[in-house]
């Protein structure tokens, strides 16, 4: 595939190939785009720019409206891709392809509905005879650098929104899972997306991220990856807007009084879906006392009941890792906490990117399972007293994307609600449930702003104020 720049595809000086991560085969191959083509990404976009600020926002809308449509006819190819050059087994890459067709369905929605209102200017002494508004108007060009675990779907929570706001875009996706932003786009062509509006420029992320964030002809940079690249980014961007989704090791708490059956198939799916290459993943469970080994044993056992393997059988239930030095990476993790005294109850068995689920406990707080960000199929149980050292203890690390509590206690749910510090908690679901139209992001070193179309779309316009003196 080639990238698209100005409404042209176009080939760059070498090329990338894109590995299916679990046959190591090469799916296709991209071009290794340069900070020239970034140059010239970002010049497109500003052309883009002048035209979809003038579209009526009844255009935009049909615009992305249309391009819902053509996905919808067009799912089983799209999971293919997410599926064949990600680590999403193809049951897990549909799903990510019919919300796809939410995200761009609510970003038309969403373009129709950008209100201002009007302003009381008589409020102040002299002002009687003023009257007037304000309105929000598109920033200008968004550069969304988005990452390899929702290679589709991530870059239409960009997209969607920046275009319904009459923005022009330059998507740079992850290296390793190009090839979906790049059907997007072919897509939003398709349904009728002017040129220059949309721009995907690909390569390697260390040389087109830090042109694209460092371009002073963008005025935000929408991000989503790790603490690391995120502050690169931020130093790089300068005095420009910034949307960060940096990731999390979210905490769950689990009650004595809760359905465990249910917490326990909750939590499960939730440490596991995607390899557990997901930022709300479940990673930290805090169970009370009383229900500990129950809630173990029944969690073990069914974590051993995942089908791991060819992630494009129906009934596999978690395919590999993106890279194979990933799955290295948290393979060794992992046995530096087993060496610091964790107990494997099931998993830590690697076969090349593949990494088996696994569940530990007597993990040290300090070890990197515990307190940092896994981003691999990996689960630490710890008991607690109560409620108030869950919630203290859920608390105790600098993230704060997603947590959940499972309680059959309203004031429970409510007082985890209160004080768990996170950007959203979740009562009697795991940390990994979400929908497109919510607010989505986190505190602490989870980021900034708020993503989720609607409130996306509020970061990516800027209010203009109005006033008549009458």
């Amino acid at each position: 595939m080639r990238m698209l720049i100005g409404g042209a595809w176009v080939e760059s000086h070498g090329t990338i190939p894109v590995h299916d991560p679990y046959t190591n085969e090469v799916v296709d191959t991209v071009p290794r785009g340069t900070a020239g083509d970034v140059d010239r990404a970002v010049g497109a976009a500003v052309e883009g720019f002048a035209v979809n600020r003038r579209l009526s926002t009844g255009e935009r809308a049909r615009i992305l409206l249309r391009a819902a449509e053509l996905l919808e006819a067009r799912q089983e190819e799209f999971a293919l891709t997410i599926a064949r050059e990600g680590s999403k087994t193809i049951r897990e890459a549909r799903k990510e392809a019919y919300r796809c067709t939410r995200t761009l369905r609510i970003s038309g929605e969403e373009a129709t509905r950008l209100h201002g209102e009007t302003l009381a200017f008589d409020q102040q002494k002299g002002s009687e005879n003023r009257r007037g508004y304000f309105f929000r108007q598109p920033i200008g060009v968004v550069a969304a650098i988005t990452p390899f675990n929702d290679p589709l779907n991530l870059v239409a929570h960009k997209v969607g929104p920046a275009v319904a706001g009459g923005n022009a875009v330059v998507v740079k996706p992850a290296t390793v899972t190009p090839l979906s932003a790049l059907k997007l786009a072919e897509l939003l062509q398709e349904a009728g997306l002017p040129p220059g509006v949309l721009n995907v420029v690909t390569g390697p992320g260390a040389e087109l991220g830090h042109a694209l964030a460092a371009d002073p002809r963008v005025r935000m940079v929408s991000f989503t990856g790790g603490v690391a690249a995120g502050l690169e980014v931020a130093r790089a961007a300068g005095l420009k807007k910034l949307g960060m989704e940096l990731g999390s090791n979210s905490p769950v708490l689990v009650l004595d009084d809760c359905d465990l059956d249910a917490a326990v198939e909750s939590c499960v799916s939730g440490a596991f879906w995607a390899a557990g290459q997901n930022c709300i993943g479940v990673q930290r469970l805090y169970v009370q006392e009383g229900v500990f080994e129950a809630f173990r044993a029944a969690f073990v056992a069914r974590t051993l009941r995942y089908k791991v393997g060819p992630k494009l059988d129906e009934d596999c239930d978690m395919g590999p890792l993106i890279t194979e030095a990933e799955a290295r990476r948290v393979e060794a993790w992992v046995e530096e906490a087993r060496t610091a005294g964790a107990t494997v109850e099931c998993g830590h068995r690697r076969e090349g990117a593949v990494y088996w689920p696994t569940v530990l406990t007597g993990v040290p707080d300090d070890a990197r399972v515990g307190c940092d960000e896994v981003f691999g199929p990996v689960v630490s149980l710890w008991p607690i007293a109560d409620l108030d050292e869950g919630i203290a203890r859920a608390n105790a690390v600098d993230f704060g994307l997603h947590a959940a509590v499972f309680t059959g206690s309203l004031a429970s749910a409510m007082r985890a609600v209160e004080e768990l510090e996170a950007g959203g908690v979740m009562v009697n679901d795991s940390t990994d449930y979400r929908v497109d139209g919510m607010p989505f992001g986190g505190i602490k070193r989870s980021g900034l702003g708020r993503e989720g179309i609607r409130f996306a779309l509020q970061e990516m316009t800027e209010p203009k104020t109005v006033c008549f003196n009458l």
